[in-house]
């Protein structure tokens, strides 16, 4: 996939559907106990930018999950559909919603001190720590 094609996911029940006008051509994984808990595992996700229309907004619930960001689900079926930063309206989406299965490329792996030694991942990725991610994406202290 690349980086100039459009691309389209939906929720479970059908209720949101998600248009990205320029997603990310690889996957992430992030390790923090927030989105294991969040998800079950790991989540899987695709760097999406600030263009990202979302269809069926009124049944979206979102959830502050920190000062900086939040995560949107279905309040119907319960689908995962965003992580979002506050301040730049930037997202990232799961991976599996996306309605087409794109050649992704799987690069990257944070909050790797906080992975559990129960699973891993057998791709070469760039690997961060969760200080190497706050000190590249948190916003500075008021």
């Amino acid at each position: 996939m690349s980086e100039s094609n459009a691309a389209q996911g939906r929720c479970l029940c059908g209720a949101v559907t998600l248009s990205v006008a320029r997603p990310a051509s690889s996957v992430g994984a992030c390790h923090c106990s927030m989105c294991r808990k969040w998800g079950g595992g790991p989540l899987l996700a695709v760097e999406c930018g600030t263009e990202v229309r979302i269809a069926g907004e009124e049944n979206v619930s979102v959830f502050d999950s920190s000062p900086w960001a939040q995560r949107g689900f279905c309040k119907h079926c319960g689908t995962h559909l965003f992580y979002r930063l506050k301040e730049a309206q930037h997202y990232h989406l799961p991976v599996g919603l996306f309605d087409e299965a794109p050649e992704f490329s799987f690069d990257q792996q944070i909050f790797i001190d906080e992975k559990p030694a129960y699973y891993r991942f057998a791709n070469d990725t760039r690997n961060m720590t969760g200080a190497e991610v706050f000190a590249l994406y948190a916003p500075p202290p008021d």
